[in-house]
Formats: structure tokens, C-alpha cells, sequence
């Protein structure tokens, strides 16, 4: 069995021509959204590079279109090469026999096997570029269409073309073109669909009246007040969608499934070691710092016995605070203040003035995370290039701010490396954003219990991380929250989540990307390099350990997930035990634990 080689097409030259004119190239987030799955590829930097490519999937994140590059695409499928694109290659419409229509805004797709994904709606995208088929062309290609895209409403009604093309070229060569533009999307959903420069406009219904002379992360949003918020059984709205989530998945298993198609492999790691499902996170910030509410939190945390991170605001708790907190194995964070009514600004300069009196405060313990007080944001990468120049690896600043944009505000509930405007050139930070659900269930200010179970159920059907934030104040002095966070936590047991820290997901976040998938050996166990791990950073090969229980686990085992194509199934031994990811079965292998 041979694993699949994948290639991301992202051509400098015509990417620098688009961030010379102040464009966004999101496409190079193709390469973010899969490493964060664990699919191995590689980057095609120049389109010459094509003509000589051992790729038997390519990716296109960025090209220059009407050029010779596009020739280049057709021969590469012809060769028998799969070529995959969002929203893009439009010059070759006519080519294809289809007319490629204007560009449109936010819509909506459906597709027919939505429910391989875990898709329980339509998935919200902010851009697309449709196609149809021109009547009475007659193209030398086969064409499968399937799936619709709708403009602006979810209502079907509203169709304005196909969401997935399938064109057959050449000897096994394919084209497979989506409409919505997937990695903008993904991008412009986490972080928002521009930079926090006014404030945003409030829920028509008046349960988020984001217009609060405040900038915060959430006063930009790429969702819809109306069509991507469901409401609890309490009758109070949240957003209910992890669309971000929903289309990494949704790329993940298109790819998948095409290696499949042409009986490759193509393995990808699972989220968390092996045993762990989803994780919860529960942070604090420390509004006030009255030693008192700290005792309170470390009691109530002692008695639910989960660790939590500790988001510090100047001038903090006094020291006998901070060792216990240490002692008891909770996170020690920095809280940024920047509200002018609590006497912060925002400036790179107080930022890191901030940052060293906390250093010095919890002095030696390393600080990890961050997150911004009241979610105050301004413009676009500011805050991940100073957490970037601090050395701090983590924010946890993306979240709500209003009863009624509590849940999936960012359309996800996994930690992510976000990407930078084009005046950076779309880069990646090394900042790993894990953002938050909801604060302080049952305060009145924000939303009640009634939020919980649904956020639970939809965080693991995609196993990501419950995040929710339970001010050490409102622990104290507020009987409903502190029993709402108890509700939380038994909860989430009930669902077999596992409470880490914000540096426990950080560390594992690192160990995980760490892992390489070189190559699947005859037998499909794959092959592995697991750089940095033994502290000189050579690599470390071998075959994977099979078949081990979760109480032969301990923290650190990755596992990988290898899809089966039909014809390797046909000769496994029938005792063999396969679980379906994406609708392909596949074949579960752990990581020997090397700690």
C-alpha cells in the first residue's frame, strides 16, 4: 500500500504581486489547516515545479491565472494527476465547458454526504466563485456535480450553483473544484472577516449590544445574527455552529477520500493522545484580585479536582496565592489589560510593561498564556505579534462578550495558528489561539445553564476544546455561577472529557505537530518521524505500536488514524478492527510512548 503525496500549489511570485496590492493570499492557509490534521504534503513554490512533480494531489493555494501555469495544470491531469481548487482556476472554465460567474459574498453550502462529516447544518462560507455548465457545449470531460451553494440565506431557493465539480481529465486525472473559497473562509471565520477598527453592530434582537464604545475581538464576525444562532431550552440564543471545524474536516476527508479513489492512503493523526476525546479548559481572570476569591476558586477546584489556568491581572494576588495555585497544579497566566475604565491602554509598549510585572510577580514560573481583559482587540495580528515577541505561545482572547454571542462565535472550537493580514504577508504566527465559549454561566450577564449541554455535544462531536471562562470573583460571591461551574464539570465527565490547562493543550499542540508521516510500509503501518523529541532534535523512525488498550496509554501517544482502500480491506484478516472516518474505514495505530 502506498501513501498519497500531497502538494500545495503557491506560487511566490503571484503572491507577492497580491500582497503588493494590499490583497490577502489566505490560500497558504491550506498548509495550516493540514498540518493541523496531521496529513503530510509538501509546497510547489514555482508552477515549473509541476511539470516534474511527484504529487499525485495538488492543492491550489495561489496562482496566477490566464498564465502559462494554468497549461501546466492541464498537462499535470492529463498525466493522471488530482488537482483541487476553491473557488479558483477560473480560466479554465471555458476549457471545461463552464461559465465561471462573478464572485459572490457570504452563502451557503449543502452537501449530500454531510452526514460523514458530522454536519448538522449547511456550512456558512464567505466567498465563492460558482460554475455551471454551458448548455449545449460539449466537453471532452466528464462532469459530476454535487452539492449547492446559496447567496447570502440558507434557504435552498436561493441556489445559485454547484458546490463540488468533479471533472474527469486525461488518464485517471481529475479536477475537483470547490465554489465556496475554503481557506479564506476558515481564516476569516476564526479571526474575523477584517480587522477590529469601530465597533460592531449589535444583535437585532438586542441581546449583543456590541456597540459599546469598547473595541473587542468580537465586534467583527463572519456569521449572521439570524441564520447561525439556535436557541437553548431556555429560550436564550447562541451560536450554534462550528463551521470553521466543519470545513477543515470537510478538506481533510475530501482528501482522504480521493487517495482512496486512486487506492492510495493518505494517514492523518488523531487530535488528542490516545484515550482522550475531547478536553475542557477552565480559565480564571483575576478582575479585582482580592486574595479572598482566589481561595474560594482554589477550594471549589480542590473539591471538583480539575487544574485550571489562572489569567493574571496587574497588580494580582499576593504570593502565598500564587504558590498555592502552583502547588496544586493550575496555570499561572498573563491578563492583559487594555480598558481605559481600568486604567489600560492599548500599546505594544504597556503591553510588555504588563507582561514583565507579571514575570517578576510569579517569578521563576515560565508564563504560557495570555488573554486580553474584556476581549479588548484592535485591528488585525497586533496582539499575536506581541505575544510572539514576548515568547508567550499561546492567547485565549478570542471569545464573547454579550449574552447573545455566546458558543461558536469563530465558527470553531479548536486550537489553531492564525494567520496574519497581507502587509505580513499572510504568515503564520506562532501564537496558538485557543478561544473561549462562554464566561461565567448563570451571572445574568451573560448566558445561563441552559448553554451547556449543547456546546458539550457539538465540542465533541468535532473534538475540540470546551472552553469557558469563571471569573475567581463570581466563584465567590455568586452561588448560581459557582454551581454552574460544578454543572460544567460533571457534564462534561458524563461525555468523557478530559480538564487540562491552557499549557497542558500548548504542549501537546507542540508534541503533536512534531509527528511526520513519512510513508505507510507494505502492511499500511506507518512510518513516522518524531522530531524534537529526544532533546537533540534528530529524528526518531520506526513503526508504529498496534492494537494497544487505553490502559496500556499515558499522556503523550499519538495516534494515527490509516484509511484502508478496498483492495488492501479485501486481504486483512477478518479479526482486524477498522473504525470509519469520512466514510472510509480505517485503521487505528498508537505512538510508542517515548517519555
Amino acid at each position: 500500500m502506498r501513501m498519497a503525496r500531497v502538494g500545495i500549489l503557491f506560487d511566490r511570485q503571484a503572491a507577492y504581486k497580491e500582497w503588493s496590492n494590499g490583497r490577502n493570499a489566505f490560500g497558504c492557509y491550506l498548509g495550516e489547516i493540514l498540518a493541523q490534521r496531521g496529513i503530510p504534503y509538501h509546497w510547489v513554490d514555482e508552477p515549473a515545479q509541476l511539470d516534474e512533480t511527484d504529487a499525485d494531489i495538488i492543492l491550489i493555494g495561489c496562482m496566477e491565472e490566464g498564465t502559462e501555469t494554468s497549461q501546466r495544470l492541464l498537462a499535470y491531469m492529463e498525466r493522471g494527476g488530482s488537482v483541487v481548487s476553491f473557488a479558483g482556476v477560473n480560466d479554465l472554465a471555458d476549457r471545461f465547458g463552464c461559465r465561471a460567474h462573478d464572485a459572490i459574498g457570504a452563502g451557503y453550502a449543502y452537501f449530500e454526504d454531510a452526514a460523514d462529516y458530522g454536519e448538522a447544518v449547511p456550512l456558512r462560507f464567505l466567498r465563492a466563485v460558482p460554475w455551471s455548465p454551458v448548455s449545449g457545449s460539449s466537453p471532452r470531460i466528464g462532469l459530476t456535480s454535487s452539492g449547492t451553494i446559496t447567496r447570502e440565506t440558507p434557504d435552498r431557493a436561493a441556489a445559485v450553483g454547484s458546490a463540488l465539480q468533479r471533472f474527469a481529465v486525461g488518464n485517471g486525472g481529475t479536477l475537483d473544484r470547490f465554489a465556496p473559497d475554503l481557506p479564506a473562509t476558515v481564516v476569516m471565520l476564526q479571526q474575523g472577516a477584517g480587522p477590529v477598527l469601530e465597533d460592531g453592530a449589535p444583535a437585532p434582537d438586542g441581546t449583543a449590544g456590541l456597540d459599546d464604545g469598547v473595541l473587542k475581538a468580537d465586534d467583527v464576525t463572519g456569521l449572521h445574527w439570524t441564520y447561525d444562532r439556535a436557541m437553548t431550552a431556555t429560550g436564550l440564543p447562541y451560536f450554534a455552529y462550528p463551521y470553521a471545524d466543519w470545513w477543515r474536516e470537510r478538506l481533510a476527508g475530501h482528501l482522504v477520500r480521493l487517495s482512496a479513489d486512486k487506492g492510495l492512503s493518505l494517514p492523518f493523526v488523531a487530535y488528542w493522545p490516545d484515550g482522550v476525546g475531547q478536553v475542557a479548559l477552565i480559565s480564571h481572570d483575576s478582575d479585582g484580585n482580592v486574595d479572598e476569591h482566589a481561595v474560594s476558586t482554589l477550594d471549589v477546584l480542590a473539591d471538583l479536582q480539575i487544574r485550571s489556568t489562572w489569567c493574571m491581572l496587574e497588580p494580582g494576588y499576593s504570593a502565598d496565592i500564587y504558590d498555592r495555585v502552583r502547588r496544586e497544579g493550575h496555570e499561572l497566566a498573563f491578563h492583559y489589560n487594555a480598558v481605559e475604565a481600568d486604567d489600560g491602554f492599548w500599546a505594544e509598549e504597556e503591553f510588555h510593561r504588563q507582561f514583565n510585572w507579571l514575570k517578576q510577580a510569579v517569578s521563576p514560573t515560565p508564563i504560557v498564556s495570555n488573554k486580553n481583559h474584556l476581549t479588548r482587540v484592535e485591528g488585525w495580528g497586533d496582539l499575536f505579534r506581541w505575544c510572539e515577541a514576548a515568547g508567550i505561545a499561546s492567547d485565549q482572547t478570542r471569545g464573547p462578550s454579550k449574552k447573545g454571542n455566546v458558543g461558536f462565535i469563530y465558527g470553531t472550537c479548536h486550537p489553531y495558528f492564525p494567520a496574519a493580514w497581507a502587509d505580513e504577508r499572510n504568515r503564520i504566527y506562532p501564537v496558538l489561539e485557543i478561544g473561549f465559549l462562554s464566561p461565567d454561566i448563570d451571572h445574568g450577564k451573560w448566558s445561563d445553564s441552559g448553554v451547556i449541554a449543547p456546546l458539550l455535544h457539538q465540542v465533541r462531536q468535532v473534538g475540540g476544546v470546551l472552553h469557558m471562562i469563571f471569573h475567581q470573583v463570581h466563584i465567590h460571591s455568586r452561588e448560581r455561577v459557582r454551581q454552574a461551574l460544578y454543572e460544567v464539570v460533571r457534564q462534561a465527565r458524563a461525555l468523557d472529557y478530559s480538564f487540562w490547562t491552557g499549557r497542558m493543550i500548548v504542549e501537546w499542540t507542540q508534541q503533536r505537530r512534531s509527528l511526520t508521516i513519512r510513508e505507510v510500509d507494505r502492511q499500511g503501518v506507518p512510518i513516522v518521524s518524531d522530531e524534537g523529541q529526544t532533546g537533540e532534535g534528530q529524528s526518531v523512525e520506526g513503526p508504529l505500536a498496534v492494537g494497544q488498550t487505553a490502559a496500556e496509554q499515558s499522556a503523550g501517544q499519538a495516534v494515527v488514524w490509516v484509511p484502508m482502500p478496498a483492495e488492501v480491506r479485501s486481504r486483512l484478516d477478518p479479526s482486524v478492527e477498522l473504525t470509519f472516518h469520512y466514510g472510509i474505514a480505517c485503521r487505528k495505530y498508537v505512538t510508542p510512548n517515548r517519555k
